[in-house]
């Protein structure tokens, strides 16, 4: 993914960015969420939370009112795994931020439209040659979003028409309804905009507005809900990369501090660089949230990520160490992501993790010296090494255990 500046990027940094979305939605009425925390509300069966709107469903479906009211503006951090094996490219992250604005059944979605647009042209600059935005265009249950329609036309944005892709949904059953995505360009050469944003990738998706007004049902049907909801989303890192012109996330201000940092301490290429910055910083939140290392749930996500990001450090160099890492990293991430957790209390925790996978890689490499285990393996035996010794297939063949 490649980018382009916008005009007069100026000091698009993240913190103003951040400044400028939450203060244009306060102006307008809408109340601030705070304690955007990576873990979901008690009860909610998922490990972390993955989406701006996550926390809100049960208000968005209109099961009962928001203690704070109808209008709503947050940064929420999360994190998803689903990701994981594309860490390392210019712009997938392991923690990220979503911005988001909700009307829980106060104003329209034309109404949030004409205000995202007006964010993204007056607030951050994006010259309207550059935006494209895209409508549902109707299917055999719903007719085409042509107020949705009606909006970008009057704005002046060239719109296009699509089914599946402008459709939202959280699943086969629940809340869902038609939905309305801005588009930037972001040729790296400068060429103007041609195309469609299904037709060429240079036009990248910043902004989705969903318009919230059916009820799926096992059956298929849809049922409209008695008080449509707008939610909107805009990923953060995404956008700071356009506004500050890069050609990757990690070349924003936010990355900064550890693209220039981390290659004083170990000499890594240019993937590897950026999966450790990432997990290094990921796992500095996951901890900065309260979550400690384990076998399961949480603990287990965490445990991989600094798992993952030791196998790197040592496929090279085994004498590298986590306790090199410099106290500033983690005082900027957890400074970034509002936290107060002691600095000396998350690097103690990654040093002791540390250890802890040092000892399985001894063991483990004992366990593979055995005659049993020379030749190829069978699943049977990564069966019986990942149940009986803990040691998961990936790091079984990751070069770390060759001792064999």
């Amino acid at each position: 993914m490649s980018y382009v500046p916008v005009q007069n990027p100026g000091s698009r940094s993240t913190e103003h960015t951040l400044r400028t979305f939450v203060e244009f939605f306060e102006e307008r009425g809408h109340r601030a969420l705070t304690g955007s925390s990576l873990l979901p509300p008690p009860g909610d069966p998922v490990l972390f939370t993955t989406s701006g709107m996550h926390p809100l469903t049960p208000y968005l479906e209109g099961l009962r009112p928001h203690p704070l009211g109808r209008r709503l503006v947050n940064v929420q951090r999360c994190l998803r795994t689903t990701d994981l094996d594309e860490v390392g490219d210019s712009s997938h992250l392991t923690v990220f931020e979503m911005l988001g604005s909700w009307s829980l059944g106060d104003y329209d979605h034309g109404q949030s439209l004409r205000w995202g647009f007006e964010l993204l042209r007056d607030g951050f600059g994006i010259p309207v040659e550059r935006m494209y935005a895209t409508v549902f265009g109707g299917d055999d249950q719903v007719g085409p979003d042509t107020r949705s329609l009606d909006v970008w036309r009057e704005s002046g944005l060239p719109v296009e028409r699509t089914r599946d892709e402008n459709w939202w949904s959280n699943g086969p059953t629940g809340p869902c309804g038609p939905d309305s995505e801005i588009f930037v360009w972001t040729d790296p050469d400068g060429n103007p905009p041609q195309g469609t944003p299904t037709t060429d990738p240079r036009w990248v998706e910043l902004w989705n507005h969903v318009s919230m007004r059916y009820r799926r049902h096992d059956d298929g049907r849809l049922e409209p809900l008695d008080r449509p909801s707008v939610d909107t989303g805009m990923g953060l890192e995404r956008l700071v990369t356009v506004l500050q012109g890069r050609t990757s996330v990690y070349e924003t201000d936010l990355f900064e501090p550890w693209m220039s940092r981390v290659p004083r301490l170990w000499e890594l290429d240019g993937p590897s660089l950026r999966l450790v910055s990432d997990h290094l910083r990921s796992a500095v939140v996951v901890l900065g949230d309260g979550v400690r290392p384990s076998n399961t749930g949480r603990g287990y996500v965490l445990r991989r990520l600094t798992r993952r990001l030791l196998t790197t450090l040592w496929r090279d160099d085994p004498d590298r160490t986590v306790g090199d890492l410099p106290v500033e990293l983690v005082e900027h991430t957890l400074h970034h992501f509002r936290q107060s957790t002691d600095t000396d209390l998350v690097r103690d925790q990654l040093r002791a993790e540390e250890r802890r996978f040092g000892r399985l890689l001894e063991r483990g490499r004992r366990v593979l010296a055995r005659r049993e285990f020379h030749g190829p393996l069978t699943e049977g035996d990564y069966a019986y090494l990942h149940d009986t010794h803990g040691l998961p297939r990936d790091l079984v063949d990751g070069g770390l255990l060759d001792a064999r």
